[in-house]
């Protein structure tokens, strides 16, 4: 069991008082990066005694552990009295997300949030990618209290963000925020990889390639057994602005307002919305075509059967028991109620690297 270093009063663990509720005045404690981790994200179990330990010796950082998504608007709550500079993030994408749902329902720093940044950290870290975090977290860290130090116009960009909502279960005033969405044969084989491969221990890499050509070999060779993939199931996607609706099964389904995660496709002089879609439909050649013109930088340069990209400000998803991934957080599709993704107001975070 990792031995956890003496907290100081710039580390908040759970079931501990905050510098401010302990008495300390606001001009006695004025760190400029708030870091909220959560221990239980599985990159973090190696990292995060060191964590502990630089923040324990730094006072520009105040450090609040979560243990659970349900302590996160405590959290937040206390963390927006400190009033820091930079909100930086220790977990996964599915801490990510979480956090930013509580950021942008929370209203817990008014109109004006502190820029996020994102520690890579957590099994997945797409949005850390995104923003250019990479390496070890606490060198990050470190970069990122050295930024807050200066101005940190240059340093942020706004990124868009997706609200998911679905009709029905109060979460109208109260959406999901996230920025990557993951649906079909895509989202069922990262299902299939959370549930079946990472219990055996395995490093993420080689779990992600088992999952892979366990998904290839369901589609490409259409073989059936408990130990792969279940069969993707048919989906329904309309937008915004009336176009076309797509129907079908589909290999992958993306909806992302990050740019890396898209940046071989070639969007001309689309601005048509800020949700990007990318479906491809579930059938051999087209996916291996599709692969090929990605490989190539040449997948949205002209179309190609059985490929969609469309860009809009609203998606709504239709389908009966149809997996959905937002930034780690499941999904399921019902028939009669389908889920709606919109462009929700953008944030700030700090890009640590162009």
């Amino acid at each position: 069991m990792l031995k956890t270093p003496a907290p100081s009063e710039h580390t908040v663990l759970e079931g501990q008082l905050c510098p401010l509720e302990a008495g300390l005045q606001p001009h006695q404690f004025r760190p400029r990066v708030a870091l909220l981790s959560n221990p239980k994200s599985t990159g973090n179990l190696a990292q995060l005694p060191r964590i502990r330990a630089y923040c324990a010796d730094h006072p520009d950082v105040f450090h609040y552990e979560v243990e659970a998504a349900d302590q996160i608007g405590e959290a937040m709550k206390v963390i927006a009295r400190i009033r820091p500079k930079v909100l930086a993030i220790n977990g996964g994408d599915g801490t990510v997300q979480a956090a930013l749902t509580e950021l942008y329902n929370g209203a817990h720093f008014g109109d004006e949030p502190p820029p996020v940044a994102v520690l890579p950290s957590g099994k997945t870290n797409l949005i850390a990618l995104d923003l250019g975090a990479r390496g070890d977290p606490v060198e990050t860290l470190e970069k990122l209290i050295g930024l807050a130090r200066t101005d940190l116009k240059p340093f942020t960009v706004e990124r868009e963000l997706i609200a998911l909502r679905r009709p029905g279960e109060g979460q109208e005033d109260r959406p999901v925020i996230g920025m990557f969405l993951g649906g079909a044969r895509l989202a069922e084989t990262m299902v299939y990889c959370r549930e079946k491969i990472y219990p055996l221990g395995l490093p993420n890499s080689v779990a992600h390639v088992i999952a892979a050509f366990a998904g290839f070999m369901k589609l490409f060779l259409g073989l059936k057994a408990d130990f792969l993939p279940p069969d993707t199931k048919p989906l329904s996607l309309s937008l915004s602005d009336e176009r076309e609706q797509l129907h079908g099964r589909f290999s992958l389904l993306m909806v992302t307002t990050m740019e890396r995660v898209l940046m071989s496709m070639n969007l001309g002089d689309r601005r048509q919305g800020a949700l990007k879609l990318l479906a491809v439909e579930d059938r051999p050649d087209t996916v291996l075509g599709a692969f090929i013109a990605s490989v190539a930088g040449r997948l949205g340069r002209k179309r190609m059967r059985g490929v969609h990209f469309e860009q809009a400000d609203e998606i709504v998803i239709s389908g009966d028991s149809s997996e959905l991934i937002l930034d780690g957080e499941t999904f399921r599709t019902e028939a009669g109620r389908p889920i709606h993704l919109r462009t929700a107001q953008p944030l700030s975070f700090v890009k640590l690297a162009a």
